[in-house]
This record gives structure tokens, C-alpha cells and sequence, in this order.
């Protein structure tokens, strides 16, 4: 029989440390959909600094495509962020949701100051046929 050896550690092997950097500014990306809303805030080179939805602040079902929900999520990124010094942010919005403008006022409630706010939302210029009617 064969005996395995367990792989020994390297003595000159260490663990990468989180990088503390500060970023006075950056980019909040909302993206709002009918059934949910995520925010992703960014450093102006789009690095990811920090980023939350309806979901992990724990609404489910229907509550998560609330304004409320929305708030709430906009808050716990952004306090996030400014754990690494944020002060000022632009808002790309995205998309139809509910959630458009109470994540825009969670981030300024929060002390955040919200610089441009542009809508990204993609508009077809008559590009492909559209799927049926919805019928309720």
C-alpha cells in the first residue's frame, strides 16, 4: 500500500492582505428590474468597491421590487463604501424597476453626495422585433 502525503507548508508563502485604500469618489451602478434591485458601487477605473440588492437585505418575494427595498439596499452599499472614504458619487440608473429614484435618495440620505445622475437604460432604435404583448 501506498501512503499519502499530505502537501507541506512553504515558509516563504503568505496570504495577500486586503489593500486599505481610500476613494474620495465614484460610481454607483443601479440596476432595477421588476422583481429585484442591485446596486454596485465602483472607483472611477470600475473597480468594484462595494455592492448590495433587495435580496441581501433580506426582502423576498414581492417586497424585494419595492422603493423601499431599494432604499434600504442603496444604504448598505453605500455605508460600505464609505468605510474607504467615499464622499461624492455619480448614479448610472438601469433599467424599469421601482427602485430608480428611492436608491438615488438612500445614497444622498446616508450623506453621500450625489454628483450627475445619468439613465443607461437600453433603448432600441428599432432594432429587433419585440416579443408578445403581455395579457393579464
Amino acid at each position: 500500500k501506498q501512503e499519502q502525503k499530505k502537501p507541506e507548508k512553504k515558509a516563504g508563502v503568505r496570504v495577500k492582505k486586503k489593500i486599505a485604500r481610500t476613494v474620495p469618489a465614484g460610481i454607483v451602478h443601479v440596476k432595477a428590474t421588476f422583481n429585484n434591485t442591485i446596486i454596485a458601487i465602483t472607483d472611477l477605473a470600475g473597480n468594484l468597491i462595494s455592492w448590495s440588492s433587495a435580496g441581501k437585505a433580506n426582502f423576498v418575494g414581492s417586497r424585494k421590487s419595492s422603493a423601499y427595498a431599494a432604499t434600504v439596499a442603496a444604504q448598505n452599499a453605500g455605508r460600505e463604501a464609505m468605510t474607504y472614504g467615499m464622499k461624492e458619487c455619480e448614479v448610472n440608473l438601469n433599467g424599469p424597476g421601482a427602485g430608480r429614484e428611492s436608491a438615488v435618495r438612500g445614497l444622498q440620505s446616508i450623506g453621500l453626495a450625489v454628483t450627475i445622475i445619468r439613465d443607461k437604460t437600453p433603448v432600441p432604435h428599432n432594432g429587433c422585433r419585440a416579443r408578445k404583448r403581455r395579457r393579464v
